[in-house]
């Protein structure tokens, strides 16, 4: 890994100032009431049939958005963290949302899972890795909570990520079939990956600490971190932005979809929020090699804090109203100047991750100053959750995210300072591993 960081973050404060919230039992608190609030927001999502519905400003399902793969895995997902959390309700709801996974949504001709289905119940042409690994992080957090039928979906959903969607020869994810899975398309995105590297370390904790499976649980493992590795040497020898795009020889393209700069999946530039979910994956990946007993390489450390970094001196603040841009060019300049809800949440999460390891006061105080910023600007005390896009004046829009598709990256920020680094948040959860 390129080690070599941007400048170091200023402005510590000496660790003999006021305990930081993220440290504070009272904060913490009030970190479990806000991750209640949002599963209750988002308790209706439930499709009959089986699946998790794109959610409106009030949370109301919205039918003529159809049925999409990667709501319905998050929401798994997030609702089987609830249930380990003692939420009444919770698990019904993730239960619904597993029988989309495990029903219509899944190609019985093919394999795999298709993209979405219309309102109709027509399903989108092809298959994608994006929805693919969040299919895995959905069957491992639903077996970790043990909601029925999950404990037979996590293998199948590794078998197919396994056979259709890792370049054994790259040691990489490939992005985009085919509905058939008889022709592979040329792009391969760090977007996808991102993901993969966090569905495989769920996978590899539910593998070793609920299956008791652990070759299965060191292969998921090693293909994270060597994911990580990878992505750790583009990015350093990108002035740490990292590169989102790449041909089916891997190799850098820097200026795909540069007519589509606000694409919601795969944007044009560097991705602010992108660059500070390597960080906190980073980390996650060095604990977990810490944890299994293996030899954590000492620049997954020094990658993490120069990906936060470089995404922080982009990203925050930049343009004259608080806020996380949502992309730059490669000279760190704001593209896309909207602010979406998942960056902010990022934010927190990295910076408490970054905390966690380090113990360093400034990643606290970054902390501090962003969940202020989510409190004022992106919490919708009206109708609940978070406003998923914001404008260059912090004001609502819905150019890119219409309504509220979903909770997993809020939920998430509500979970990650209260749990270690290792093992993965629906195992710490399970495991009551509250810090």
């Amino acid at each position: 890994m390129n080690a070599a960081p941007p400048e170091p973050m200023s402005g510590s404060v000496p660790e003999s100032g006021p305990v930081p919230w993220v440290r504070q039992p009272t904060h913490r608190a009030w970190l479990d009431e806000h991750c209640r609030s949002l599963l209750a927001f988002g308790s209706r999502c439930a499709v009959p049939g089986g699946g998790a519905a794109w959610l409106d400003d009030t949370g109301a399902p919205v039918p003529e958005r159809g049925l999409h793969t990667w709501i319905t895995a998050r929401m798994v997902h997030v609702y089987s963290l609830g249930a380990l959390l003692g939420v009444p309700g919770a698990g019904p709801v993730a239960d619904a949302a597993l029988a989309g996974l495990t029903g219509p949504l899944r190609d019985t001709g093919h394999g795999g899972w298709f993209p979405s289905l219309d309102a109709d119940g027509r399903p989108a042409e092809g298959k994608a890795c994006y929805d693919h690994a969040f299919v895995v992080l959905a069957a491992a957090s639903a077996t970790a909570a043990e909601r029925p039928g999950a404990v037979r979906l996590l293998p199948e959903a590794l078998a197919v990520f396994d056979e259709h969607f890792w370049d054994a020869d790259e040691q990489l994810p490939v992005d985009t079939w085919d509905t058939a899975f008889s022709e592979l398309d040329g792009y391969r995105g760090i977007n996808a990956a991102m993901h993969t590297t966090e569905a495989m370390l769920a996978a590899s904790d539910v593998l070793a600490h609920v299956l008791g499976d652990p070759a299965a649980a060191a292969t998921c493992r090693r293909r994270a971190v060597g994911i990580l590795d990878r992505v750790a040497a583009w990015a350093g020898a990108n002035d740490w932005r990292v590169p989102e795009h790449f041909d089916a020889d891997w190799q850098v393209q820097l200026e795909h979809h540069a007519d589509r700069p606000d694409d919601p999946f795969k944007p044009y530039g560097a991705t602010i929020g992108h660059g500070l979910e390597w960080a906190r994956l980073l980390l996650h990946g060095e604990a977990a090699l810490v944890a299994a007993g293996e030899p954590a390489p000492p620049a997954m450390l020094s990658a993490a804090e120069a990906l936060f970094d470089r995404a922080v001196a982009d990203g925050w603040d930049v343009d004259g109203a608080p806020g996380f841009v949502y992309t730059t060019d490669w000279s760190g300049r704001p593209v896309v100047r909207d602010r979406m809800h998942w960056v902010a949440a990022e934010a927190t999460a990295t910076a408490a991750a970054l905390h966690r390891r380090t113990g360093r006061r400034a990643y606290a105080d970054r902390y501090a100053a962003w969940w202020d910023h989510v409190q004022r600007v992106l919490v919708d005390d009206e109708h609940g959750s978070w406003h998923h896009q914001l404008d260059e004046h912090n004001t609502p829009t819905d150019t890119v995210w219409a309504g509220k598709a979903d909770l997993y990256h809020a939920v998430g920020a509500t979970l990650v300072p209260r749990l270690p680094l290792a093992p993965a948040l629906v195992v710490a959860v399970r495991q009551a591993l509250w810090l």
